[in-house]
């Protein structure tokens, strides 16, 4: 059994996705990111970098997960899915994998904090962050040109780039000039296993007043359960 603890955000939906896609049982238990419960002892116990999500495998002597992308390869390892087991395949998905881990995460997430969050709009910072994620964005466009997947079957890395590039709207970049980005986007969101993990443990917390993560929950579900064009 895995315990998966986390919270409605974009490196939450990939465990709760890639579980989702393994069909294996598993135990969800939320984390209040606006009651700090990712900061309690008994959580920073099993992730001392206080984020989310976090998994334990019960059927390891607890062992306790943390990070998105490294939770992603130790199912696929443990699972035998959706991670090739040739040196070339494993290698070609580990370095998608360490692109949005390296780039897509940490650029569009600083664009969300200054395009949305900031109290103080810098357009400096904005515009910055947002044209490095759209940078890396065309990367993604270029590479599914001739892929239908990043790396031809589905795989990890196709899950950890969608569950950030699907938000693109809330960090202020669009795609309407990447069509392959685009496709792709549809045909990863017409997966049921994806549609059922963004919806655990509960609508998006994404911070700031009730108001908007309302709207942002309502856009995100909306967007994600439409059909594939």
């Amino acid at each position: 059994m895995i315990d998966l603890y986390t919270a409605a955000t974009p490196n939450g939906w990939k465990a709760s996705i890639m579980l989702e896609e393994l069909g294996v049982p598993y135990a969800v238990h939320p984390i209040s990111l606006s009651k700090g419960e990712q900061k309690a002892p008994d959580y920073l116990a099993l992730n001392p970098n206080g984020r989310i999500p976090t998994i334990v495998d019960r059927d390891e002597d607890d062992l306790a997960v943390f990070e998105s992308g490294a939770i992603l390869v130790y199912l696929a390892e443990k699972f035998g899915r959706l991670l090739p087991t040739d040196r070339a395949g494993r290698s070609r998905v580990m370095q998608w994998l360490m692109f949005q881990m390296g780039g897509i995460g940490p650029m569009q997430g600083q664009a969300n904090v200054f395009f949305r969050y900031a109290p103080e709009k810098i357009p400096y910072a904005i515009e910055r962050y947002q044209s490095e994620t759209k940078r890396l964005y065309r990367v993604l466009d270029t590479r599914l040109a001739d892929h239908e997947y990043l790396c031809d079957d589905y795989s990890i890395a196709d899950i950890a780039h969608w569950a950030w590039v699907s938000l693109h709207f809330w960090a202020g970049v669009d795609i309407d000039d990447l069509p392959h980005l685009q496709r792709w986007l549809a045909a990863v969101r017409a997966r049921p296993a994806v549609q059922r993990g963004i919806v655990i443990p509960h609508p998006i917390d994404l911070g700031g007043d009730g108001e908007a993560t309302r709207k942002m929950a309502q856009s995100m579900l909306v967007t994600a359960t439409k059909p594939a064009a």
